[in-house]
């Protein structure tokens, strides 16, 4: 089996000739949980919408378990899973019901009894869709999701309006399909949310790529991080910002926040012990991805 679950290479999509999709290349490796994250309109959806088929694309090459999604989608689909973010059910049709129905129509690969009981739906089986929480329609539809053992599985905003205990949950249930054997395609325009569960993910902006890769080599590629501890006063940081290393000094009259390189940080806290300064609370955060983003987008790199 290849390694490569689906390769993308110049992208392109336009509506009414406005584009949407702007040369948009790269690949997604089998086994992995990948994500397509950025602003609404970035062109997550659209992008996901021609992997599976759905939409048509007006150029670029694509490969989907290797078949071409225009051409070959009658074998690729039953390859595929999916959850959308319009996903819905008639509120009065049971969760039993939907499982048995989702199976029949997938040919009964799998034993929808025993989809009910790895989902944790058994429970829930005599209950109409109408009532579910949040956290149990997500749990239900990535059951209906999986219930034709899919090689390849698109999950679109996942957890957009659930609280978080009912995102964590969602989440665990992610990595538990990729640890059944299929390879996730997360869509989310929450950075967070990537950065905790994708192994890489691809940010978009304007339907082209920005940034490409593991979270922790997205966040380290910002080349600062941001020194926090409580301060006395503005006069007992000043000349902090002229050490080698240092890009910015803050002060809110409370605590100070520094930016500095990785190298500087134990240069950093030397100097404040010279000065008789030993905070207690003195923390060291790394850029989330989410700094990094808006970093990317601002050209503001330090």
């Amino acid at each position: 089996m290849s390694n490569v679950a689906i390769e993308v290479e110049d992208l392109r999509r336009a509506y009414g000739g406005q584009p949407v999709l702007r040369g948009l290349s790269f690949t997604v490796h089998t086994g992995e949980i990948f994500g397509l994250a950025g602003a609404n309109g970035a062109g997550k959806t659209t992008t996901v919408e021609i992997l599976q088929g759905l939409r048509r694309r007006d150029g670029g090459r694509v490969e989907v378990l290797g078949l071409d999604p225009d051409r070959d989608r009658s074998r690729l689909r039953p390859l595929l899973g999916a959850q959308l973010q319009a996903s819905a059910l008639p509120d009065r049709l049971r969760v039993g019901e939907a499982l048995r129905l989702f199976a029949r129509l997938a040919d009964d690969r799998v034993d929808w009894r025993t989809l009910a009981e790895q989902w944790r739906l058994g429970p829930l089986l005599r209950k109409p869709f109408g009532t579910l929480s949040g956290g149990q329609r997500q749990r239900l539809f990535l059951a209906l999701a999986l219930v034709n053992q899919p090689r390849l599985v698109f999950l679109d905003e996942l957890t957009q309006g659930l609280d978080p205990a009912a995102r964590q949950e969602t989440w665990r249930l992610v990595e538990q399909a990729r640890d059944q054997g299929a390879t996730v395609v997360l869509v989310s325009h929450d950075l967070d949310e990537a950065e905790r569960l994708c192994d890489r993910v691809a940010v978009l902006a304007d339907g082209a790529l920005l940034a490409c890769g593991r979270p922790v080599d997205l966040t380290g590629a910002a080349g600062t991080v941001t020194v926090q501890f409580a301060a006395p006063s503005a006069v007992a940081l000043a000349g902090l910002v002229d050490l080698p290393g240092v890009a910015e000094v803050g002060y809110d009259g409370e605590a100070a926040s520094v930016v500095v390189a990785p190298s500087a940080v134990v240069p950093l806290a030397a100097e404040l012990d010279r000065r008789g300064l030993r905070p207690a609370d003195f923390t060291v955060r790394r850029a989330s991805l989410s700094d990094t983003v808006v970093a990317l987008l601002t050209g503001d790199h330090r």
